[in-house]
């Protein structure tokens, strides 16, 4: 067909699909790039989408000394030698178990694995890699040999602008990046998160399967049209991708039995059949679809989620279950809540603090209905989670993002602060998660009306004046200011306390109200949880706990 055809296995291609018009790209703007890219421009032309990839990757910054086409050339005969491919064990970076062939003929099959080995020897640095066998086996179906290709995927490894994240290759980023995706998901992608959590004893271990969704599952017409865009736009094209992918699953298969005894199978087998039910374009529109987004937040995320890990001391690969610690029965004992209804609860919290275990802080059965002692018990710890067992058997709770220390900021004043990771929840008489406004409808946090009639506390606000008029640094009102080290004015409205009240809640109203015996409290229907009942709008408290994160 053409000079990059040379590992194609054109039986396997959907030939039909490709185009033999000439086609030229000559743009260069970033934001043409982007929706040519998106609009699959190149998508049904073999030959212009080799020499895009060439053009986009050659434009890659990297390390100085990064490994060519010649370095290939010399080492390959010493590597490999004059024995096959595939009876050389492969690094333990990779999932040996993984290696997509998509339209490859035998000889590209023989290739990846060839260039895995001369990428190990060139990069001992890279201690996990999983999606480097399907960037390969995609990136040698447009190239001339497997020199360029070899070449294309170093520079693609050594890209040094830390602006633009590629592809993880330490077990550290993997696992943050799993973390990040659940985070994600717990955000936007709720009724799917929810699934899973029905089916699932370890949730975030379905999520850390998101990078195989792509780099391994997903067809070859797919993974290109997702990987055109990748090479514009970078890594949080792969988030969206995921999330759409996990939207689809969702919606396809809601209501329908498990087709094995593994929601992961399942997904990966949709994933694998994903033609049957959705497009290619219909997959991209969906993922860009999805609204938050932006760069900035991702990368904060991400750099919280690395952070805990370190703190734990988990940067190699390790069994799961020592990795992400989950509310053990046997030192777990709250008045209020079961062992199944914590790990639900645990399952909402961002995945940083789902490494951490419960920590009885405060309980008004052992210290007494007393706000002070409540503040005293609470303060130093954030996040912190609130239980509460009404008399008439209602349990609701909130997740707090915010030291209760922070409530002195405002002296004798009333004022409101914490951030959009918190939000309230009911789990009787049935479970519900109620998200904040601002995160579902951001625009209310902005519009003339609200900040004229109802003026926001100077200590913490977040006003038209404080985003910044670029889009892809707004930071996500959901991001806690004091663990990204923000200033002020890029948190939230949602908790407040003195010494005669507590209020969860924000914006132009109150959702829980607790006076200051901690007997009684009252609930308003208020936008900030889209109307719907946290419980009954007057209540007398049973049990109150206050729950905090242990290492």
């Amino acid at each position: 067909m053409d000079e990059y055809s040379r590992f194609v296995d054109w039986d396997k291609m959907d030939v039909s699909a490709q185009s033999q018009d000439t086609k030229e790209l000559t743009c260069t703007e970033f934001q043409e790039l982007k929706q040519l890219a998106r609009q699959g421009y190149w998508a049904k032309n073999h030959s212009l989408r080799a020499k895009v990839y060439h053009k986009l990757i050659s434009n890659i910054p990297c390390r100085t000394v990064t490994p060519d086409a010649n370095v290939y050339r010399d080492i390959v005969v010493k590597i490999i030698g004059k024995r096959s491919s595939s009876s050389l064990p492969l690094p333990e970076f990779v999932d040996n178990s993984l290696i997509p062939t998509y339209c490859l003929n035998a000889e590209g099959i023989g290739a990846v694995r060839k260039i895995i080995l001369c990428i190990a020897n060139q990069f001992p640095d890279i201690s996990f890699c999983p999606a480097l066998p399907s960037v390969i086996a995609l990136l040698l179906h447009y190239s001339k040999d497997e020199a360029e290709c070899f070449e294309q995927v170093c520079r693609i490894l050594a890209c040094n602008d830390p602006s633009k994240r590629l592809i993880d290759q330490t077990f550290l980023a993997f696992e943050s990046s799993c973390m990040t995706f659940g985070d994600l998901v717990n955000k936007y992608c709720q009724a799917a998160h929810k699934l899973m959590v029905a089916v699932s004893e370890d949730v975030l271990e379905v999520y850390s399967d998101w990078q195989r969704w792509l780099f391994g599952e997903l067809p070859m017409v797919y993974i290109a049209r997702v990987f055109d865009v990748f090479l514009v736009e970078g890594y949080k094209v792969l988030y969206r991708v995921a999330l759409a992918l996990l939207k689809f699953f969702h919606k396809v298969r809601a209501g329908q039995p498990m087709e094995s005894d593994s929601i992961q199978q399942d997904i990966r087998a949709f994933v694998r059949d994903i033609a049957k039910s959705v497009s290619p374009e219909r997959l991209l529109e969906k993922a860009f679809a999805i609204r938050l987004f932006s760069r900035k937040e991702i990368q904060l995320l991400q750099m919280a989620n690395e952070k805990a890990l370190q703190q734990k001391g988990i940067t190699v690969k390790q069994k799961r279950q020592n990795v992400h610690l989950a509310v053990h029965a046997e030192n777990f004992k709250s008045e209020i809540v079961c062992v199944k209804e914590m790990r639900d609860i645990w399952s909402w919290i961002p995945e940083r603090f789902a490494l951490c275990q419960p920590l009885l802080l405060f309980t008004t059965l052992e210290h007494g209905c007393s706000l002070s002692r409540f503040y005293s018990h609470s303060e130093g710890h954030e996040p912190t989670l609130l239980l509460i067992k009404t008399t008439a058997k209602e349990v609701c709770g909130a997740y707090l993002s915010t030291d209760w220390s922070e409530r002195r900021r405002g002296g004798n004043k009333l004022s409101f602060f914490g951030t959009g990771e918190c939000f309230v929840f009911r789990l009787q008489p049935e479970v519900e998660r109620y998200e904040w406004v601002i995160i579902k409808h951001p625009e209310l946090a902005t519009t003339g009306s609200e900040t004229e009639n109802h003026p926001p506390p100077a200590s913490s606000t977040l006003s038209s004046g404080s985003i910044p008029s670029d889009p892809s640094d707004r930071l996500s009102p959901f991001l806690a200011a004091r663990h990204f080290n923000l200033p002020s004015k890029t948190a939230s409205m949602f908790m407040a306390g003195s010494s005669e009240c507590i209020i969860v809640g924000g914006g132009d109203g109150q959702a829980l109200y607790l006076d200051a015996d901690l007997n009684h409290g009252r609930t308003s229907h208020c936008n900030t949880f889209n109307n719907q009942p946290l419980c009954s709008e007057s209540f007398q408290i049973s049990v109150l706990e206050v729950w905090g994160f242990r290492d």
